[in-house]
């Protein structure tokens, strides 16, 4: 039986992955524009028109047998949490990130944690040569005789490599890099992205390595390429925060062996990542006490809560539009929440600019905190600090009551453990929060009553 090679031009978008058969100015999935680019396709074809049979067999899922692999722990306490307690034997990470935010950084540092502890590992840079790579590893003090580099990116050179040295684990920096020389299409593009990735899959999967991707990321902040790279591997982190502030964010968003929205924090020194083991004491140690506009509320990110000073500054426009200006949580969710405050409690905010933020680079989502953005535009807007030992929760309706929230004792108890003395928790929360006597827990069930309370 012959093979029968064919081949054909197609258009491929860079954004989404859509294929067309002729060039198109934008793209129909996505609606990007000039994203369309040509590639050749080669597909083989068995004569007789026959197709190969899988040897696969379907099983009972009674009959499937449990193979426990033990995690392997990177000893970065908040890293090992992103992943769900450690690295899993045969897992296909990818983390993504803006440029200079730290992924190399944080690659070779957990590289280096496992070559301490005996365990041989492999850097694949295909961005860096050797001499930069030893240079940042002997600023990060990360030189070790079992960490493993090289400077290459041809994928058929990595996966002789990885099955000839079988190291415990392997990054590969970054995946749009690499590129298979059997594809016509350019590195980066959707195509040997795809390959690439697929390869490095089985790679993992067959071998039981641990493999770390590092991908690009869009002006819009997602990863590079089509979303079919994210489906592909198990888990993708995110590597956040600000260039010119010194915490990161390291978010798991996809975790198929651990819970997802998981967050580790570190910070950015001259030698490194430290990772912060108590982020509620790291993002409360500059409050500023009895300030108007500063509000303590706690959100839960993952499995942990973390308190953080939530800050709004109120003040008069300057033109005939008032700003809104957010950073940290939703905009939206800040104009309802304004809305809310003028129909329920009177205030004229319509002429007013208004600034919102959330020190230390956090990002917050959750409704829980509405009732600490309220308080923090009242407090600056009255011009009164609410107190330093007081916290605030609670969800806020449109008609201005405060509805119930999740895991309400375990914020509570964050609160007490970080000396806080004063809790106003919506209503609903109190029952479940009878057993905490040494902090004062204040029932709310509407906006006006909060602030009755507060000023």
């Amino acid at each position: 039986m012959k093979n029968y090679k064919l081949s054909k031009t197609i258009f491929v978008c860079q954004g989404c992955g859509y294929q067309s058969l002729k060039w198109m100015g934008k793209c129909p999935e996505c609606g990007e524009w000039n994203s369309l680019v040509e590639e050749r396709q080669n597909h083989t074809l068995l004569s007789g028109g026959s197709t190969p049979v899988s040897r696969s067999r379907p099983v009972t899922l009674e009959a499937v047998e449990m193979n426990q692999h033990r995690r392997i722990s990177t000893n970065i306490q908040e890293f090992d949490r992103v992943l769900g307690g450690g690295l899993v034997p045969g897992s296909l990470i990818l983390v993504g990130g803006d440029p200079g935010i730290g992924k190399s950084t944080l690659m070779l540092q957990v590289l280096h944690r496992l070559a301490t502890g005996k365990q041989k590992v492999l850097y694949v840079s295909g961005e860096e040569s050797l001499e930069q790579i030893k240079l940042r590893s002997e600023r990060l003090n990360t030189v070790s005789e079992n960490l493993w580099v090289v400077s290459e990116t041809t994928l058929e050179s990595i996966s002789a490599m990885a099955n000839e040295m079988v190291p415990n684990a392997m990054v590969v920096d970054s995946i749009q890099t690499v590129f298979s020389p059997e594809l016509t299409s350019a590195p980066g593009s959707v195509s040997q992205v795809r390959e690439a990735t697929m390869h490095l899959m089985h790679l993992a999967k067959r071998t039981g390595i641990p493999i770390f991707l590092v991908g690009h990321v869009t002006k819009d902040g997602a990863i590079a390429g089509p979303r079919l790279l994210e489906h592909m591997v198990d888990t993708v982190l995110y590597f956040e925060g600000e260039r010119n502030n010194i915490f990161r964010i390291l978010r798991a968003v996809k975790n198929r062996f651990g819970s997802t929205n998981e967050i580790g924090v570190f910070e950015m020194r001259d030698n490194g990542l430290c990772e912060i083991v108590n982020p509620s004491a790291i993002f409360l140690s500059q409050r500023p006490f009895l300030v108007p506009g500063s509000v303590v509320t706690a959100s839960i990110e993952g499995s942990r809560p973390i308190l953080f000073d939530l800050q709004a500054l109120v003040g008069s426009a300057s033109f005939g539009t008032p700003r809104r200006t957010v950073l940290g949580v939703d905009h939206n969710r800040v104009s309802l929440l304004v809305a809310v405050m003028e129909k329920k409690l009177g205030l004229q905010l319509m002429n007013q600019d208004i600034f919102v933020n959330v020190t230390g680079g956090v990002k917050v989502d959750e409704p829980a905190v509405d009732l600490g953005i309220v308080s923090a535009i009242a407090s600056s807007f009255y011009d009164k600090p609410v107190k330093e030992s007081t916290l605030v929760l609670g969800e806020i309706g449109l008609t201005g009551e405060v509805r119930g929230i999740s895991q309400a004792e375990s914020r509570v108890q964050e609160a007490r453990k970080m000396g806080f003395r004063r809790c106003l928790i919506p209503e609903n929360n109190l029952k479940d929060l009878k057993g905490l006597s040494d902090i004062e827990m204040v029932g709310v069930q509407t906006i006006s009553g909060v602030v009755d309370l507060l000023f």
